[in-house]
């Protein structure tokens, strides 16, 4: 068997687009959620192994990440797993933003290192998670932008830290149709809203995500590391007439 690419948070969205796109280009995956029973079904189309997978404990981190690495190391290690924490400074709590933060930061960087060992072992590359909205700065966006902020740091800092042996990248996308994000676009008139900010004239689909997720997994982004980069419908980097 051949050393297998873990997907932490392959329940719908991002990392179901990703393990599928992953699985058809003929990869072994070791996918987890926080209830395994979940992804039964996809594991059981993908021939896929799990774990049920708490990323809020540490412990269950490196078991679930150990569990992947049968002899032949780890491929790569995309962490899709994130949230959305919209709202005004004034009503952020300390729990929003320590929790925020565990959620998207620590986790990730947990499970980077306990996939450390069968990364380099593979040669393995890891893809986090951002958001456009750390580049660009929005409006009721503080707890999760510092959350995210701290991916971009670490993304930066691991790649450095654990090259050559090892690449780290991370995608930063702009509102995507996700279940994170099923308030957001809940109404026809505030979906088109949203899409229309964005230069290409859409929200974004998970699978516009997993395209690039896999492409940084993959022997094709051989020479690229430490970078951090937009998959937003061109909203980081461009305004149109509706902004």
């Amino acid at each position: 068997m051949s050393a297998p690419i873990v997907i932490l948070g392959a329940h719908g969205g991002i990392g179901e687009a990703l393990a599928r796109r992953l699985a058809a280009d003929g990869h072994s995956l070791f996918l987890t959620a926080r209830d395994e029973s979940d992804i039964a079904d996809l594991a059981d189309e993908l021939g896929a192994k799990t774990a049920s997978l708490d990323v809020m404990d540490a412990d269950a981190i490196a078991q679930a990440v150990g569990q992947a690495d049968q002899g032949d190391g780890i491929k790569g290690l995309a962490y899709c797993v994130g949230s959305i924490v919209l709202k005004p400074l004034k009503s952020a709590k300390s729990d929003d933003f320590v929790d925020t933060f565990r959620l998207n930061t620590l986790g990730a960087a947990l499970a980077v290192q306990a996939a450390e060992k069968g990364l380099k072992k593979a040669g393995g590359s890891v893809v986090l998670f951002s958001t456009v909205a750390v580049g660009q700065g929005f409006g009721n966006h503080s707890v999760i932008s510092a959350a995210k902020g701290g991916v971009e740091g670490l993304t930066r800092a691991l790649a450095a830290e654990l090259a050559p042996g090892i690449r780290v990248n991370a995608i930063a996308p702009s509102i995507t149709d996700t279940g994170i994000a099923q308030k957001l676009l809940s109404s026809e008139q505030m979906a088109k809203g949203l899409g229309d900010m964005h230069p290409l004239g859409r929200y974004g689909q998970p699978d516009d995500i997993a395209a690039m997720a896999a492409m940084l997994l993959s022997e094709d982004s051989g020479w690229i590391t430490g970078q951090v980069i937009g998959v937003d419908g061109g909203r980081g980097a461009l305004r149109t007439r509706n902004q």
